[in-house]
Order: structure tokens, then sequence, then C-alpha cells
């Protein structure tokens, strides 16, 4: 079986970074108890692998305490609960992928005067909530072109548009065709990561010229999620795995190319384990 892996799969930059920030805390810990605010990544091996550690994942604010280290999270968090988390006395660091934190800073400058924010992206998901808190004023979030079409918008207001990092950069560009032909006023802010961009790119050209896709993430990963999407949108069956074992070997059988990619925040060892598995298969 011959096997396509994606040059782009794994770590992106934001997701290095913060890795590497709790890791120098973690080194420079003494008598520090090291805290993430919420998961400092989405991937569930990664984070059993720090709490094995030591280190602690605070579900608010209030769980921490001043002598504690605590980073914020690579997708951010909203301004109001940074506020608490300074407040609390803990040595802050921030994590934040410095893509988010210019969304976060872009939305705030757009929104100043008063527009309204219409931000593309899942509504319960970190980042968006963390964007979300940086708008002035009114703002409204759709997950798609038909919940945007619910939302009562007045011809000529001021809007601004922008969208969750990871979200699918051509859907977004339909959306900004739309809006630009309703609208009068509108700021249109490329939030959007190159890394994200690249990785559904080298997705879609793989999905093209295989039999089968597997897609390595976790299932709580909006940007794996969007890859296996665009995979299986091409008509190819598509596997979303966090490990190999959960790889059927039946699901491979009479295939001859397998594409395998991975999301932004997949530790290669786990990309490197989905491709032996598929290239023991006989």
């Amino acid at each position: 079986m011959e096997i396509l892996r994606a040059k782009t799969a794994g770590f992106c930059m934001g997701v290095s970074l913060a890795l590497q920030k709790l890791d120098s805390a973690i080194e420079q810990a003494d008598s520090r108890r090291i805290c993430t605010l919420g998961p400092i990544i989405h991937n569930p091996q990664v984070l059993a692998d720090y709490e094995a550690r030591g280190v602690f994942c605070a579900t608010s604010p209030a769980e921490l305490g001043p002598n504690d280290c605590v980073l914020i999270r690579a997708h951010g968090i909203t301004r109001q609960v940074e506020e608490a988390v300074r407040t609390s006395g803990a040595h802050v660091q921030d994590a934040t992928c410095p893509k988010v934190k210019k969304a976060q800073l872009a939305i705030r400058r757009a929104t100043e005067n008063g527009a309204v924010l219409l931000l593309f992206g899942e509504a319960e998901h970190p980042e968006v909530k963390g964007l979300l808190s940086y708008a002035h004023g009114v703002a409204h979030v759709f997950g798609s072109q038909e919940e945007l079409d619910g939302l009562a918008l007045a011809p000529d207001g001021d809007y601004v548009l922008a969208s969750q990092t990871t979200q699918d950069r051509g859907v977004f560009a339909a959306i900004e065709q739309d809006l630009r032909r309703r609208l009068a006023r509108l700021e249109v802010l490329s939030t959007i990561c190159d890394a994200t961009r690249e990785r559904q790119e080298e997705a879609l050209e793989i999905a093209r010229t295989v039999d089968v896709m597997v897609v390595v993430g976790g299932k709580q990963s909006g940007n794996t999620r969007r890859l296996a999407d665009l995979a299986a949108q091409c008509g190819k069956t598509t596997y979303h795995i966090e490990e190999a074992s959960e790889l059927l070997p039946e699901n491979f059988s009479k295939k001859t190319r397998v594409g395998l990619t991975a999301g932004a925040s997949t530790p290669k060892k786990l990309i490197d384990a989905a491709q032996a598995w598929l290239e023991a298969l006989p």
C-alpha cells in the first residue's frame, strides 16, 4: 500500500510555542504549582502526558492561588477571565497563539467605534469566546451561511467580518462576497492563519488522489475536524482517529493508496504510529 503523508501534518507554530513555554515553566518550577487555564491545546494524549508530569488543568480562576504559575492556553481566553486570572495573584504566562492574539487585537480595534462584529466560527469553542470578548459592542457568531442568513442585518449599518483562525478559507471567502452585496459598510479582517490554509489545501490535494484518508488528531480539535470534513467532501472514506489503535484492517482491504494527515495539535509520534500501522498491513 502506498501512503501519502502530508508535509504540513502536525504541530503548528502556535502549538509549538505554547508547549515550549509550558516545558520551560515545568523546568523552572521550583516549589510553584504549574497550571494551565483549560486545556493548553486540544489533544488528549498530550494533555495526559503533562498531567503525568504534574501539570494541573484549572477550570476557572477560582482554582488558582498566589504561588501558582499559570499558562493561558493556546486558544486564548476571554478578557474577563484573563482579568480574574491576573487578580488571583498567580504568576501568569500568556501562551496564546500569536495568530489568535493578533485576531483579538484586530477585533478590538475594528469595533471600537461601535461596528457590529460578525464572527464566523464555532460558538462554543474557547477561541471564539475569547475573540468575542474583544468586541466593543454587539457581536454575532455564526457557523454557516444558513445561520448568517438568519441574522437581521441592517443594510446601512457598520459591520466587521472576522473568523475563527482555523475556519475554512473558501467558505469564508464566499461569506464575504455575500455580505459585500448586502451591506453598505463592511470591514473584513483576515484572521484565518496561513498554517490552516496550507493544511487544508494539502489535505484536499491528497484526498483527490487516494482511495481512503486517515486524519489523526483530537476529537475536540476544530482544525482537525475540518481536515476530516474536507477530505470527506471529496467523496473519499475518511477516518478521524486519535490513535492508531482505532484503525481496523478490514477498512483498508483492497485499498492501494491511503492519505495521511493530522491536525495542528497532533504530536509527531501519533502520526508516526498511524503510518507504521498502515505500513504493516499485508
